[in-house]
């Protein structure tokens, strides 16, 4: 009888991908089609895209109503989720975001990415907040074996939450094996469309507090005054988390008219705009991984990160740790990279042997012996 293993998929949207969409997708699309003798029941929020829909042993169920918000995650978890679980049977649930349904008895692996809200609750609205810091330590204690995406993050939900190290499996993510270095008259292309022809810094992802963009506006302002420069600061990303703060700090900047914003870009372009970035400025305060570090040393681009939390472990002596609260440690970073061409061709050269090291093969691969080792470990209690 072949294995039946359902599927927390509400997160694989159309031109929608973020961080936990990208490994949802990244790691199914190989698990599907490696294991024909698998049966696969994806369970969405509304009518899936069918490029989602990644083999013949996979069936989409539609489960209402759309989980977009804390009371409505507890209903589509407790009520509809529960619901299809206990209708199917299956072997195993499998959720890529770390939510389960603690009404259900089916064994589980829970992939939590990483615990950001237990560290830095005031960066999120009161209701959010409240479901992770209610339901997640419930969501941890109840999943038969987690998954996350470093050591790092392995060791805060021991630490934070009790779970055994020994149930804990370590799945780093890959990055889109599309990010590669471009062509010089490519890169300039793409510098004349968004900067005029300059130069520029890069941030990419969600707009959120953790990511640091205070700090990072306050350090281009000191970059910019240490010496005349032409490098821009470009921002990628939606303004979905644009809060008060980050609004001010950007008002406040002496030279805010160099800083872009270009929203959010889709997979083709945002390749093409991290392979023409001068550095990538990626100034986290809390990260479980960080996908744009191994995404700009795919493309031959050198790194600024934090050295806290799990960036450390990811970008390794391949890029330029700072201090995320300290403006002065980031544009000091910056001024080094401006200045010292032999610096930058050593991290891009070191970057370069540190992107092999992580890829969505090896990701799906650690995946799987995960998903097997939780269905191994129910059949045997």
């Amino acid at each position: 009888m072949a294995i039946r293993i359902a599927v927390n998929t509400r997160l694989l949207i159309k031109n929608k991908l973020e961080g936990i969409g990208w490994f949802t997708y990244e790691n199914l699309r190989r698990i599907v089609k490696n294991h024909p003798e698998v049966d696969f029941y994806f369970f969405f929020d509304r009518s899936p895209d069918q490029e989602f829909i990644f083999g013949k042993n996979v069936t989409a169920l539609v489960l209402q109503p759309p989980a977009r918000h804390p009371f409505l995650f507890v209903l589509w978890f407790e009520w509809s989720v529960n619901r299809a679980l206990k209708q199917l049977k299956p072997d195993l649930f499998l959720s890529p975001d770390g939510y389960l349904s603690l009404r259900n008895n089916t064994p589980d692996l829970a992939v939590i990415h990483d615990l950001n809200f237990e560290h830095f609750p005031k960066d999120l609205p009161f209701l959010v907040r409240w479901y992770y810091r209610w339901f997640f330590p419930r969501f941890a204690r109840k999943a038969s074996r987690i998954a996350t995406v470093s050591n790092f993050s392995k060791n805060d939900i021991f630490k934070q939450y009790g779970v055994p190290l020994s149930d804990i499996d370590v799945v780093y993510n890959g990055a889109n094996e599309n990010f590669v270095p471009i062509s010089v008259e490519e890169a300039q292309e793409i510098k004349e469309i968004y900067t005029a022809g300059s130069d520029y810094f890069l941030f990419v992802g969600s707009l959120h507090p953790r990511k640091n963009l205070v700090r990072l506006f306050k350090a281009y302002d000191l970059f910019c005054e240490q010496q005349p420069t032409t490098i821009k600061l470009m921002v990628v990303g939606e303004k979905k988390w644009w809060t008060e703060p980050i609004k001010e700090a950007y008002e406040g900047m002496k030279h805010k008219n160099e800083v872009v914003f270009c929203g959010r870009l889709d997979a083709d372009r945002l390749h093409k705009v991290t392979a023409s970035a001068f550095a990538v400025t990626y100034v986290s305060y809390f990260e479980g991984f960080g996908i744009p570090i191994i995404e700009a040393f795919r493309c031959g681009v050198p790194v600024i990160t934090a050295n806290v939390t799990a960036m450390p472990e990811v970008a390794a002596d391949a890029a330029l740790l700072i201090d995320p609260f300290d403006e002065q440690s980031i544009a000091d970073a910056m001024q080094l990279l401006a200045s010292d061409e032999e610096k930058r061709k050593q991290l891009i050269e070191k970057g370069t042997k540190r992107a092999r090291l992580f890829s969505w093969d090896k990701s799906a691969n650690k995946l799987w012996e995960s998903i097997l080792r939780t269905i191994d470990q129910s059949t045997e209690n």
